[in-house]
């Protein structure tokens, strides 16, 4: 038995890839991330936002690479991971939180508005698994890889057909690649954040209508964006490390109330 069992948690040697990592989730989770020990990697589109991200981490004593990347842009996917590998080595934790919503109901969704939906929240994460996979297979390197799903993967609600349905099929991928991938060391497993209030949504959730939505939620408020760190960690490091093709939501127990 550990001494210190909270040493579990840390991620001291390994390197975290963190997409979507200029604001919001990503931008906490990869903050969370090099203050346990890990060597952050920001990837986003917005170079200029993850610069300063990684300024601030290091001024903390951190180590991150923030890098621009597209991820519905499939061929820019192993390139990122050579350059991540020349300055860090090998990464080991994955967190596939770059997403996007077009909310509209179902007959007022446009193929475009679909297609560029599976793309970010689907095919991107389901690329960078398999990338990230491969390497440490071959550096036969155990590791861990976090898929950012939703509350809407678990229940529905109206203008979300889109939404919903590319992060359920996230959430079919993570427990399909816990399966495949559990002999190789590497662990896959899905978080599904209720509400927090994010670039995206801000401006709804300071409107009336928003207002009047929170209070409808089981919690009655929305999540603080630390929240989402502490099961990420255990997830990422060797406090998880029995756990294994899990969806935890952590939504202040809205998914009860919608399914």
């Amino acid at each position: 038995m550990q001494d210190d069992p909270l040493r579990l948690f840390r991620l001291d040697g390994r390197v975290a890839l963190v997409t979507g990592a200029s604001s919001g989730i990503g931008a906490t989770l990869a903050r969370g991330l090099a203050a346990a020990g890990a060597s952050v990697v920001l990837a986003a589109r917005r170079l200029e936002r993850t610069e300063a991200l990684a300024t601030a981490i290091e001024a903390d004593g951190g180590q991150a690479l923030p890098m621009r990347l597209d991820v519905t842009d499939g061929a820019a996917i192993p390139p990122a991971f050579d350059a991540i590998e020349r300055r860090f080595g090998t990464v080991d934790v994955v967190i596939n939180n770059a997403g996007m919503a077009d909310p509209a109901l179902f007959l007022r969704t446009g193929m475009a508005s679909l297609e560029r939906t599976m793309t970010t929240n689907f095919t991107a994460p389901w690329q960078i698994a398999a990338e990230a996979a491969r390497r440490m297979i071959a550096a036969n390197r155990p590791g861990s890889i976090i898929n950012l799903a939703s509350v809407l993967a678990l229940g529905a609600a109206p203008g979300y057909a889109a939404y919903s349905a590319s992060k359920a099929a996230l959430l079919q991928m993570t427990r399909t690649l816990a399966l495949e991938f559990v002999r190789h060391r590497i662990r896959v497993n899905a978080l599904a954040p209720g509400w927090f209030v994010s670039e995206m949504n801000a401006a709804y959730f300071a409107s009336d209508k928003g207002k009047a939505y929170i209070q409808r939620m089981p919690p009655g408020r929305t999540g603080e964006l630390h929240e989402l760190v502490g099961p990420t960690l255990l997830l990422a490091s060797e406090a998880g490390s029995y756990i294994n093709g899990i969806v935890l939501p952590v939504d202040g127990a809205h998914h009860a109330a919608l399914v």
